[in-house]
């Protein structure tokens, strides 16, 4: 696996791109919602036509013999058959969110998911977690306490989404796998499940995806949409320390935010108030992350002139 790289620029770049089209992802889903698709359906067609993508990818970099060889090692496949089952309750969950005037809720949710991020890189890879990041998820935390209040429950949806990306992300770093065919088997993984719902919704008349060009222009969409954020994710991730990935996911949530505001979703004086916290928490882990680079720039420079 490639070493882990807080200062590599094409993986940071990587990520920010990775991160800036799952922020913009719910207006897809939403469009989807508009034109007659359900959230199961939409499920089913990003498991099916992620295959195809995804296997584009693999012959594009070459890595078919390597998925061969995954495929045939048990351990590793039952580590991305665990992987792909965490990424399909994920997607589940946020695409429910997202079409069911949620999107602030599920923006919650990977506002979340960089603490735990921070935290399993800690425990896992033992990755130091300093002042200035144990003070941004104590005040990230207030916000989460604040957002339970203001809910009125506990926010499951915002919760489960952040737990299922965690331990997503930590099988990805560890399973000796590259980013496209791990990608590749996860996506074959599911492709049986997403192939007979659809094939059952047709049998009734209700795929919504095969009713009309425009609808299988839709259908289609989720195949790249769904596959390219996850290859960017899945290589940038394996080049950078979680905590560094947890910072730029940042990102995502603020621009989840951004879209359900401007569909209309609720936003209460109270919510405002957890959110200010948690993007409080946010601003003090950049703070964090610049001290920690001008630190590391200034030991470089002293080393230089030993």
């Amino acid at each position: 696996m490639p070493p882990a790289t807080p200062n590599d620029p094409r993986a940071v770049g990587t990520a920010v791109a990775c991160y800036t089209l799952w922020g913009l992802l719910p207006l897809l889903f939403m469009a989807m919602a508009a034109n007659g698709f359900g959230a199961p359906e939409i499920l089913a067609h990003r498991a099916v036509w992620s295959v195809f993508v995804a296997g584009l990818v693999l012959l594009l970099a070459g890595q078919w013999g390597e998925a061969r060889k995954v495929l045939a090692t048990p351990r590793t496949l039952a580590w991305l058959a665990l992987s792909a089952l965490l990424i399909a309750t994920n997607w589940s969950l946020y695409v429910y969110a997202t079409t069911h005037h949620a999107t602030l809720e599920a923006s919650l949710g990977y506002y979340i998911n960089p603490l735990l991020n921070m935290a399993a890189g800690a425990v896992l890879f033992r990755e130091k977690i300093d002042r200035w990041s144990a003070v941004a998820i104590g005040l990230a935390a207030i916000g989460v306490v604040i957002q339970t209040v203001a809910l009125g429950h506990v926010p499951i949806i915002g919760l489960t989404l952040a737990v299922t990306f965690c331990a997503y992300a930590v099988i990805r770093k560890r399973v000796p796998a590259s980013a496209q065919t791990g990608l590749f088997v996860e996506c074959l993984v599911l492709l049986p499940i997403g192939a007979v719902f659809l094939a059952w919704l047709t049998m009734h008349g209700q795929a919504t995806g095969f009713s009309s060009p425009s609808g299988l222009a839709w259908a289609l969409v989720n195949g790249p949409a769904t596959v390219i954020p996850l290859v960017l994710f899945a290589w940038s991730a394996r080049r950078l320390p979680l905590s560094t990935v947890g910072f730029i996911q940042f990102l995502a949530p603020t621009l989840q935010f951004a879209c359900g505001v401007l569909t209309g979703e609720a936003l209460t004086p109270l919510r405002i108030v957890s959110f200010v916290f948690i993007w409080a928490g946010a601003g003090v882990f950049a703070l964090g992350a610049l001290n920690r680079s001008r630190a590391a720039k200034r030991a470089v420079a002293l080393s230089e002139t030993v």
